[in-house]
């Protein structure tokens, strides 16, 4: 009964929700939109547990002295100090003024900003690694960088600005972005969302039980 109980909710849950699609009606519609707020309230659970999980993962690494482990406490100390002073001042995010949302636009705000900076970095590694034009597939993936790079800068227009409307880099890598990179998005959102179909169709019918936990 353990798992029996919860994979007849999952697939009564998964059923509705893909059917009710196709049925317009007012019932239908209220049986939806009272789902979607039990979805809200069991997210907010899950929210405790990350919570608690974080505590917990943080609590061992201080404890067991591993590497970091002044980081972790760093991360707990922040993570009681923004929660007690969350409860304290109920409307503290109305105003801009206050303790609350004065470390969240200067300490959070801009630890967030170095950390997407660095991501620069790893990204230049990575556009190093797959432009090296080995093939043949790679060399036409380095030039369309190269054109939409310089495409997207004044300079590039600077530099063949002898040519006429048309033929400039910020008009080859408009092309590009509007028609080949646009057919290659569709054509991946397309696979994703089979993926994503498979993927639910095979948990509302059970074959897919790894989400109940030991394996298969």
């Amino acid at each position: 009964m353990r798992r029996e109980v919860p994979l007849t909710i999952v697939f009564i849950s998964g059923a509705f929700m893909a059917f009710q699609y196709f049925v317009p009606h007012h019932v239908s519609a209220v049986i939806y939109q009272y789902a979607n707020n039990w979805t809200i309230i069991i997210g907010i659970f899950t929210l405790a547990v990350g919570i608690g999980s974080l505590i917990n993962l943080h609590y061992d690494r201080i404890a067991r002295k591993k590497d970091g482990w002044p980081y972790s406490m760093v991360t707990l100390v922040a993570l009681a100090f923004m929660t007690i002073l969350g409860l304290l001042s109920p409307g503290a995010l109305q105003d801009p003024k206050s303790l609350f949302m004065i470390m969240y636009f200067y300490v959070l705000s801009p630890v967030q900003a170095t950390m997407f900076a660095l991501l620069a970095f790893f990204i230049a590694s990575a556009a190093y690694r797959a432009f090296r034009a080995k093939t043949i597939l790679a060399t036409l993936l380095l030039l369309s960088a190269v054109i939409v790079m310089l495409g997207r800068v004044p300079v590039g227009d600077m530099l063949v600005g002898w040519l006429p409307e048309g033929y400039r880099f910020s008009d080859i890598a408009r092309f590009i972005l509007d028609y080949p990179n646009t057919a290659a998005k569709r054509a991946i959102y397309i696979g994703v969302g089979l993926g994503v179909g498979v993927t639910a169709l095979k948990i509302i019918l059970g074959i897919e039980r790894t989400w109940l936990g030991g394996g298969k």
